[in-house]
């Protein structure tokens, strides 16, 4: 373990490594003709390791959902830290408005843009997690990145039929990110249409404030009752207003566009991503969302 720098304002310093690394590397890119960025500019937020939220998700999501110390303490044995030590660092990478206006003209497949968005771009995500838990190290803060780690994996969970030991909405949401939507979609102030990430890391950071109470409170059909344009947009009908079902979702995502994809342009990959895309909360919280 190295010397610790000292940080007058870690949530500064940290969230400029991940503006940097979006802004700047030439990883930020969908691979295509025009090497066009995958991402814009990213939200960062930040919460402890010590919130009471990540027990709740043990009843809500299932007992084998990581806390942050649990995660880090697998990751760290030798050098294991209090849940009041750690902060847990969240981004939201926004799709580009020229993604997402291919992917509203679909109907059934995803568009080339958000195919690659989500092969090429959450490589760019995987090298953006492993850029943070490096340059924390190197400033001496133990780090890991619990999508990356060996202790992540799948799980069957009662409740939601396909859970995991992290999850990143879950974490996002807790780190004042966004809420969710009729989708499980999250929905964040730059929308629906994004990816997310995380790190857990041995450094306190102030907690970005959560400005809501309830985890549906930017959808227009738990809030107003209205909306549930995401459905009509799901071509396999695996949203309906009972919720989202991730077997029938995952099967045309993982079978159908797969195929799809590799014989219309070429290249081993998938995606979908229509219920974030023509919908109210595509790039921002929908207005009347916001009051009682």
């Amino acid at each position: 373990m190295k010397t610790e720098k000292l940080l007058p304002d870690p949530g500064s310093w940290i969230e400029n490594i991940i503006q940097n690394f979006i802004e700047n590397s030439l990883e930020n890119s969908l691979k295509n003709e025009a090497n066009e960025p995958a991402w814009e500019e990213a939200l960062v937020g930040f919460c402890s390791g010590s919130d009471p939220i990540f027990e709740s998700y043990k009843e809500h999501v299932g007992q084998f959902h990581f806390t942050p110390a649990e995660i880090f303490n697998l990751t760290f044995p030798e050098s294991p830290a209090e849940p009041e030590e750690l902060s847990v660092i969240c981004w939201i990478l926004p799709q580009r408005e020229a993604t997402k206006s291919d992917n509203r003209r679909e109907k059934i497949y995803p568009s080339e843009r958000w195919a690659r968005a989500r092969i090429y771009g959450e490589k760019v995500n995987v090298k953006l997690r492993k850029h943070v838990v490096a340059t924390l190290q190197d400033a001496g803060y133990e780090a890991v990145a619990p999508m990356l780690s060996p202790q992540w994996e799948m799980k069957k969970s009662e409740r939601f039929s396909i859970a995991s030991t992290w999850s990143e909405r879950h974490a996002a949401y807790a780190s004042g990110l966004g809420t969710f939507g009729l989708c499980e979609g999250l929905i964040t102030p730059r929308g629906k249409a994004m990816r997310t990430g995380s790190v857990v890391a041995h450094i306190q950071i102030p907690p970005t404030p959560r400005p809501y109470t309830d985890h549906p409170a930017y959808c227009l059909f738990f809030k107003k009752g209205s909306c549930g344009e995401c459905i009509s947009r799901c071509p396999v009908g695996a949203i309906t207003e009972a919720g989202h079902d991730k077997l029938k979702c995952l099967s045309h995502l993982r079978l159908t566009t797969a195929d799809y994809v590799k014989s219309h342009y070429h290249f081993d990959g998938y995606g979908c991503g229509l219920c974030q895309t023509k919908v109210p909360c595509e790039s921002g919280i929908p207005e009347g969302t916001l009051t009682s």
